[in-house]
């Protein structure tokens, strides 16, 4: 069983940073190695590393930004391993997260992701639990006891009614990633979009119950103008739709439906409506609202 590559694409909140670096370190698994790539400016960041002074951990700076997607893309280009994680700079790894995956592929060592058990915290890391998650959970997620294993069109439709995944704690085949790299025009979507391009090509997941990940989710304040713009938006109807467009090609019409209908998105801008009304984004709240009604669809 070969070591697990951790990608640590980093930007934004330093204390929260070394905070996932620290619970890396914490592993009951020793055969991982840590890549962060700094795609910031605080000051202290590369002092901090230097001191940790762990040959399982490399850190380096990017001379200029290169913006989420960017970064991310340089942190593929730096995987060793056939297996790998792109973690959150916000996230925790719980102490058996390694031994969990790395035992996972040791019983399927060609699967191309493994979605293990998460945890949702909030920016105190306190276990919570929104409507957003409690979604993810009770109604669009698979129901597991143990492992099950997914693909076809029954991933693909199952994720397009509602994305139950938690991007950062998936671990990776690495040649399946490259080979069907990263979108251009997409940021909010492009979590979605991977593993549709993933399942499409063929594919599998594992989905396992078993809790060694905790995804932190900051709330949205409603008092934040920008949150309510309903732009995000435009990008997520032009994903749906041209998702659908390529499962209808590939003869998957059940997912291609789904897609069209994008349920879950639909309801997610309908959340946000109070937010752009009471901020006075009029532009905003008719974005979200020809979301909601469907009126976006080309």
């Amino acid at each position: 069983m070969t070591t697990l590559d951790i990608m640590l694409p980093y930007y934004g909140d330093v204390a929260l940073m070394q905070a996932a670096v620290r619970s890396i370190l914490a592993q009951s698994d020793p055969e991982w190695r840590l890549t962060v790539v700094d795609d910031g400016k605080e000051p202290d960041v590369p002092g901090w590393f230097a001191e940790l002074d762990d040959p399982r951990v490399s850190y380096q700076r990017n001379e200029q930004n290169l913006g989420v997607t960017g970064n991310y893309r340089k942190c593929l280009g730096l995987v060793r391993e056939e297996h790998f994680v792109m973690m959150g700079t916000d996230d925790i790894m719980l102490p058996d997260y390694v031994a969990t995956v790395r035992a996972a592929l040791t019983r399927h060592p060609g699967v191309g992701m493994i979605q293990p058990g998460v945890q949702v915290i909030d920016g105190n890391g306190k276990p919570t639990g929104g409507l957003v998650d409690q979604s993810k959970k009770r109604i669009y997620a698979p129901r597991v006891k143990g492992e099950l294993l997914m693909g076809g069109e029954r991933l693909a439709t199952s994720l397009l009614r509602g994305n139950w995944l938690y991007f950062p704690s998936i671990c990776w085949r690495t040649e399946a990633v490259r080979k069907a790299g990263l979108r251009d025009n997409l940021e909010v979507t492009q979590d979605l979009a991977l593993e549709i391009d993933l399942v499409q090509a063929g594919e599998q997941m594992l989905i396992s119950d078993a809790l060694c990940f905790q995804y932190r989710r900051h709330a949205v304040s409603i008092s934040s103008q920008q949150a309510f713009t309903g732009r995000r938006f435009e990008e997520v109807n032009r994903f749906f739709m041209d998702v659908a467009d390529r499962l209808d090609a590939q003869g998957w019409t059940k997912a291609a439906k789904a897609s069209r209908l994008h349920l879950s998105s639909r309801i997610h801008a309908a959340t946000m409506l109070p937010g752009a009304l009471k901020n006075k984004q009029s532009e905003g709240v008719r974005t979200l609202l020809r979301h909601v009604t469907g009126n976006d669809h080309r």
